[in-house]
């Protein structure tokens, strides 16, 4: 429900964070995870598997271990965004944004008149603590971190443009989909695809945002941060249980086959 947005004041400060996302649609997950102690957890709602209601369950999870959430929305919907806002979401993220006027419609959407088009419904909804929150309306826009993603060359091209949009905090390139775009899906190491990275993150840095990604071939952890990413989500619930199974069953056949 309505507060402070922790996230968006520690990336204004020029604090690094790292975090995970949750494509498995569990609350419980989302509580564990955030127990953890990432600094924030991504709701997977553009490919992950859950519906509004479990993004909801999955936000109060986050909330109660007192872990930042970022709902990345299924697509620049502003019904969508409208339906998730008012479930109390804070932090959005955009995915597959091409222009600077796509943007600004993910803004507008996100925004109550006169500042943009949200609909308003607020006395009545978890956004506001149910009516509760005094100023809510007022303040929303305020507390609203909006990351929106470059995921093509075209918009690569048009970086600086997105990145300037007032109400845009940040802009994260996804480098997947960007190397798709040009018929290198998977080749991050590829130089057509650094080079469409360096001319986004050009684009952004000159349009003064801050820049979040996810580890690539060409770039770990260390070095996106070392470069000036303040974002950097690696991490993901489904890979770290895979991975984690993985481990502890190739041991115990070890086991098992050795007898030691």
């Amino acid at each position: 429900m309505f507060q402070e947005n922790r996230l968006k004041r520690r990336i204004a400060r020029g604090e690094r964070v790292y975090g995970a996302w949750l494509s498995l649609a569990s609350p419980a997950v989302a509580e564990l995870m955030a127990a953890v102690g990432f600094d924030f957890l991504i709701v997977d709602q553009e490919h992950g598997a859950g519906s509004l209601q479990d993004a909801a369950h999955m936000l109060r999870a986050s909330a109660a271990v007192g872990c930042p959430a970022i709902v990345r929305v299924p697509w620049n919907d502003q019904v969508y965004l409208k339906r998730i806002l008012d479930l109390g979401a804070q932090s959005l993220m955009i995915p597959m944004v091409e222009t600077a006027e796509e943007a600004a419609a993910a803004v507008a959407a996100c925004r109550y008149p006169p500042r943009g088009r949200r609909g308003y419904a607020a006395p009545a909804m978890r956004c506001s603590g149910y009516g509760t929150a005094e100023g809510y309306v007022a303040r929303a826009h305020e507390e609203l971190f909006l990351i929106v993603q470059i995921e093509s060359a075209a918009a690569a091209e048009r970086a600086e443009a997105i990145a300037a949009v007032d109400g845009v905090d940040m802009v994260l390139i996804g480098v997947n989909d960007l190397a798709g775009s040009i018929g290198r899906l998977e080749q991050l190491d590829h130089p057509e695809v650094d080079a469409l990275v360096r001319r986004a993150e050009a684009g952004i840095r000159a349009a003064g945002k801050p820049l979040g990604t996810v580890p690539s071939a060409r770039r770990d952890t260390g070095g996106l941060f070392r470069d000036g990413y303040s974002l950097v989500a690696g991490a993901g619930d489904s890979v770290l249980l895979r991975e984690a199974a993985g481990t502890h069953l190739a041991a115990i056949r070890a086991v098992m086959e050795t007898g030691r």
